[in-house]
């Protein structure tokens, strides 16, 4: 197994949606993104009409390095996520 490095200063791609971006790394099979939104950035406004889903249906685990985010799953419970957590949210 080759040794790998990748620098988070050259994204592989850069994803632009309304209020905010995703750049995307890929590290042979390892595909990891930062995601950036600016202040007022909703799924259900921003993203959920380019989606095409009611909610999002992609599984996510990440670690928040600024910023605060609220997160509302289609069952009720909600979680708000600040510097420093580390979190796992499932699809929907």
């Amino acid at each position: 197994m080759p040794l790998l490095r990748k620098n988070l200063r050259k994204p592989d791609e850069v994803r632009t949606f309304p209020k905010g971006h995703t750049e995307i790394f890929n590290l042979g099979d390892l595909v990891v993104g930062r995601q950036v939104f600016e202040a007022g950035w909703r799924w259900s406004i921003d993203t959920q009409p380019v989606a095409g889903t009611a909610w999002c249906e992609v599984f996510h685990q990440g670690l928040v390095i600024s910023g605060r985010l609220r997160v509302a799953m289609s069952d009720g419970p909600e979680l708000e996520l600040g510097p420093g957590d580390l979190f796992e949210v499932p699809p929907g």
